[in-house]
């Protein structure tokens, strides 16, 4: 049994940060699923425990001659969401729109031949739209009211500052259903399209469609880990008072 076995994933991740492209590169999850023990999310993946240990520790190792990832778990909440917003948010609000018009030129041309392109493209444009509205609502509610959060808190406030939604756990349970959401659609997309595996008839459209789709992928699984495993934990802390 690895010395990890008995952590949840998102633990995994927070000790070891650039552990999150090896965990990313075998298809574990880490975001949506962050909460489960280690050993049982690499056998549902269907990896050895002991082994995905291993290249988790040489990344560790590695980490001491690259530039060290960032640890968000002990930066100020503020940071954290700055990095979303200009990281993440803006990599959403830049790579859907452009992959959305790839898609129905992708379908256009190979909808025929690949009736699965179709479906790829509704599934995806139904995740787009979501995320459309999620982000605003982060941006516009959840996160403002985290940073007051958070002023509250240095001020040693003797409560935390009042909201139109109650306690803060309120749009967090939201926001982290939504997650959830957006994760079925990944799994859905990948499976539409064999894990993105580009068939032998695609034009570069066609591949540089299934390139885009992977790279969001990644990137949002990064994006919903930072938010569920790191921002809304240390935000219901600050509402206790902890």
């Amino acid at each position: 049994m690895t010395t990890q076995a008995a952590k949840t994933v998102r633990e995994v991740v927070l000790e070891n940060p650039a552990g999150a492209a090896i965990l990313e590169s075998l298809g574990i999850d880490y975001c949506c699923g962050g909460q489960l023990p280690f050993e049982e999310a690499c056998k549902k993946a269907g990896k050895n425990p002991d082994a995905v240990s291993q290249q988790l520790k040489s990344a560790a190792l590695n980490r001491t001659a690259q530039k060290p990832a960032a640890n968000w778990a002990a930066q100020p909440l503020a940071e954290l969401i700055s990095h979303i917003c200009q990281m993440h948010h803006a990599f959403l609000r830049s790579e859907c729109p452009r992959l959305l018009q790839l898609a129905d030129k992708v379908v256009a041309k190979h909808g025929g031949n690949h009736p699965e392109l179709a479906r790829l493209r509704d599934v995806f444009n139904a995740l787009a739209e979501e995320l459309n509205l999620h982000l605003m609502k982060e941006e516009q509610i959840l996160f403002p009211y985290v940073e007051r959060l958070e002023e509250s808190s240095l001020e040693h406030a003797a409560a935390p500052p009042s909201s139109c939604f109650g306690s803060v756990e309120n749009p967090i349970r939201m926001m982290m259903s939504e997650h959830d959401n957006a994760g079925e659609a990944l799994r859905e997309m990948r499976r539409l399209t064999n894990d993105y595996a580009v068939p032998a008839d695609a034009c570069t459209s066609y591949g540089t469609l299934f390139a885009g789709l992977a790279a969001l992928e990644a990137d949002l699984h990064q994006h919903i880990h930072l938010e569920n495993n790191i921002l809304f934990p240390r935000a219901v802390e600050l509402a206790h008072g902890k």
